[in-house]
């Protein structure tokens, strides 16, 4: 929901302990963010998942040798696209191909996966990450049925399509901050896509800032038959999947149930929606997922990294997991020509604006805390990050789902916010550069901390 601006007088009349001269939040707008608002090319979407469609199945353990059918074919394919958008921009991208044999629930026999990543090095803080992803395989009813045609063209056609996507257009544009796209293999099969990412992460030393994980993006009717052309839903854990038994129990006595680095990235992707896209909104839901179901995320916010989900505001599951058919008059099956491709466009947008900021802003602040016990003031304590020209001190009602309120305060590390009492708000703090680019803001403590924190012995 957009925000309005109120006169500063009104506003003061009505809220306690906030003076005049503070102002509800805002985004700056950025001229190269405006411009890639309506980037996204709807023709270039439907190529890629008309081609995915083509492959006929896409199952973890369809045929890996064909050139024309199963997934083997398809994540050749997708690396050759990678390719030849790094061939457009110079070598820009190093397109990596990690693999991982494994077995399971749903893999009785050992099966390869393999992500395919492109990655494109940050120029002045490549070891932080900003990753996009989507997963390449496909399934019918049976869920170990390798066999029969498994379009997958939203579930995740559609993803894969934000994720190439992203990487033609963002390799063409400036980030200090390393950029990931990653297409992924097994999620139908028990996530091991995703659980591949997250170890190659860690393998890798990536301080991965957001993982924006697309799953089912190209759909805008509804099962029940409401239409929504202008919302997407984005998932986000209220409390870290890491936290310790110790951390959690100053979290309650504290606050920040709803303020993990996740929650705080949804909120940032809120906020860029309604700064840049005017016919398109952000529903925050606070899940890590839908009821009783996942997605690639869930790995890597157990590996202790920053993730939310993006889903279309209404499911067809009629186009889930079905077998292509008509029954009763109902037609099943995960097919192209249940695609809205304008629809899917907007949800692309918002993924690469949200890339674009975090790549271009400074890391989050780090070692955030607050002091202020039986005192009338609060004070905000930081750690300097490289590339920050100030920050921003932010602050909500402990019931309010956005940051209300904020306040420039330099470059320094530390400010005192005079007559706002720390027993009645949220605090955070946020880094701006030179040039106006806003990081995710940061709620004190480990509760907030965009710092990656495995989980532990005992977790």
């Amino acid at each position: 929901m957009r925000r309005t601006l109120l006169p500063l007088l009104a506003l003061a009349s009505f809220t306690s302990g906030i003076h005049a001269d503070e102002t509800i939040v805002a985004a700056h707008d950025q001229p190269a963010l405006l411009a890639l608002a309506s980037a996204p090319d709807q023709a270039e979407l439907r190529a890629t998942i008309t081609k995915l469609v083509g492959f006929g199945t896409r199952h973890t353990m369809s045929d890996t040798t064909s050139d024309t059918r199963g997934i083997g074919a398809a994540r050749r394919w997708v690396k050759s696209r990678f390719d030849a958008i790094s061939h457009d921009c110079n070598g820009c991208l190093d397109v990596e191909t990690p693999t991982q044999m494994v077995t399971g629930e749903r893999i009785k026999t050992p099966v390869e996966i393999m992500d395919v990543l492109a990655i494109k090095r940050g120029d002045t803080d490549p070891d932080r990450v900003i990753i996009i992803s989507g997963h390449l395989d496909s399934r019918v009813t049976d869920v170990m049925n390798s066999h029969s045609d498994a379009p997958g063209a939203d579930d995740d056609g559609s993803g894969v399509a934000a994720v190439i996507e992203a990487a033609r257009l963002l390799s063409k544009q400036p980030n200090h901050a390393t950029l990931v796209f990653a297409v992924l293999s097994g999620e139908e099969q028990g996530l091991y896509g995703g659980k591949l990412l997250a170890d190659y992460a860690v393998a890798h030393n990536w301080q991965v800032e957001a993982q924006l994980n697309n799953d089912i993006i190209g759909n805008s009717r509804g099962m029940n038959g409401v239409t929504d052309s202008t919302a997407v839903r984005v998932f986000s854990e209220g409390t870290r999947s890491t936290e310790t038994a110790a951390q959690a129990k100053l979290r309650s006595y504290h606050g920040g149930e709803v303020d993990s680095p996740s929650r705080n990235l949804a909120r940032t992707m809120a906020t860029i929606a309604d700064t840049y896209l005017p016919d398109f909104h952000v529903r925050m839901v606070y899940r890590t997922d839908r009821f009783g179901r996942g997605g690639d995320q869930v790995p890597m916010l157990e590996a202790g990294f920053p993730a939310v989900r993006i889903t279309e505001s209404h499911e067809d599951y009629t186009h889930q997991h079905q077998d292509v058919r008509v029954e009763n008059g109902v037609h099943y099956g995960d097919t192209l020509d249940n695609i809205d491709f304008r629809y899917l466009a907007r949800v692309t947008a918002l993924n690469i604006l949200t890339m674009a900021q975090l790549s271009c802003a400074p890391a989050p602040p780090t070692e955030v805390s607050i002091e202020g016990a039986v005192a009338t003031d609060t004070t905000v304590h930081w750690k300097k990050v490289s590339g920050a020209a100030g920050y921003r001190i932010h602050w909500r009602d402990t019931t309010a789902a956005q940051w209300q309120y904020s306040r420039d305060v330099g470059d320094t590390t530390q400010s005192l916010i005079k007559d706002v009492v720390i027993d009645d708000w949220f605090f955070g703090v946020s880094s701006i550069s030179s040039d106006g680019y806003e990081s995710p803001v940061v709620f004190p403590g480990v509760t907030g901390s965009f710092a990656r924190l495995p989980a532990t012995a005992g977790h």
